[in-house]
């Protein structure tokens, strides 16, 4: 409903665009195996329900996803550019007739010493990918990683407390940590969205790498925690792009 009547915050004022990325690795001992490399989209506005995706292989064990830009020499049209970011942001055009404004970019799978290489190569990738579509076409990228491999588990102080516990003793969906056990000065924090079903919460561990919306960190909490809430239903799965070595799925 708050879709329909555009009263999702940071995303109904403009046209706003949500990524998701990662790259699952093969075995230690695969290695004849690829990486395969994951991104989707929201395609529609302002409800951001509906996403596409694209599916690429890439080198054994690398982390920076190699195809969000890339071009290439074609024996009749020259040089080509394309790339993941760039067919996800014609198609959220060619889906709303509007171009993305502002964009949200959720990173998964990378650890701390990671950071600043991903950060380097991928928000770079982004901006080409929308410079190749319009020479000024800049729109604002609030870059995020995401751990759920970490140590960190939350819990109440008082398990019979049922205004701050769920049935089965959790802490409540939606408890949001950024202070005491957060970095001193960067803009991370611990979200628990969902309940808890066996054994103590474990909650997603949120880094603002790049933030060039200037969100606060309730409006960053609070729009992570409402996009945890995005269900959909896949409609078409599996579509070979011509030329291109990705799988294209939507939901």
């Amino acid at each position: 409903m708050d879709a329909v009547s555009r009263r999702i915050p940071l995303v109904s004022d403009i046209p706003t665009i949500i990524f998701g990325a990662d790259v699952t690795h093969p075995e230690t001992r695969e290695d004849n195996s690829p990486s395969i490399a994951a991104v989707v989209a929201s395609q529609d506005w302002p409800e951001v329900t509906k996403y596409a995706g694209l599916v690429c292989a890439q080198a054994y064990r690398q982390e920076l996803i190699q195809d969000l830009y890339k071009t290439w020499h074609d024996p009749q049209r020259g040089t080509v550019t394309g790339g993941m970011i760039r067919e996800l942001l014609i198609s959220f055009r060619k889906a709303t007739g509007q171009k993305p404004l502002r964009i949200i970019f959720y990173r998964d799978g990378i650890s701390a010493g990671q950071f600043h290489q991903v950060l380097l190569y991928e928000l770079d990738a982004i901006r080409k990918a929308c410079a190749s579509l319009e020479p000024n076409y800049q729109p604002p990228v609030t870059f995020v990683i995401v751990q759920k491999r970490h140590h960190t588990k939350l819990f109440a102080n008082n398990h019979n407390d049922k205004s701050n516990t769920d049935k089965s003793g959790n802490i409540l969906p939606g408890t949001v940590v950024d202070s005491k056990i957060c970095h001193p000065t960067q803009f991370d924090f611990y979200l628990c969205s969902h309940a808890g079903i066996q054994g103590t919460s474990k909650p997603a561990h949120y880094h603002v790498l790049w933030d060039e919306n200037n969100f606060t960190a309730d409006e960053m909490q609070t729009l992570t925690n409402n996009l945890c809430y995005t269900y959909g239903v896949p409609i078409l799965l599996m579509i070979f792009f011509q030329n291109q070595n990705w799988i294209s799925f939507s939901v």
